[in-house]
């Protein structure tokens, strides 16, 4: 079975994913910094796709799978901070 999301809303520190299985997960803004420093309007602007969703204003992709697993935000990963 693969699931998908169906809903998404955030508050002030957690994303809430709604699966088509439906279970709901609770994500940390934190894992996501472009959707932590976003405005409430910019979150709500979201698509739902095959594999995830996705915010174009914020270029922001996030998968299902990848929430599942407990991944947060690769975008920088492997960096080391000056």
């Amino acid at each position: 079975m693969n699931t998908s999301a169906k809903a998404v809303r955030c508050d002030d520190n957690v994303m809430w994913v709604e699966l088509s299985d439906g279970r709901t997960l609770g994500i940390p803004l934190a894992w996501f910094p472009r959707l932590l420093h976003a405005t409430p309007e910019q979150r709500q602007k979201y698509e739902l796709t095959v594999s995830g969703i996705h915010w174009d204003v914020l270029d922001e992709d996030i998968s299902v799978a990848g929430l599942l697993a407990g991944r947060g935000d690769a975008t920088h990963a492997g960096k080391v901070a000056a």
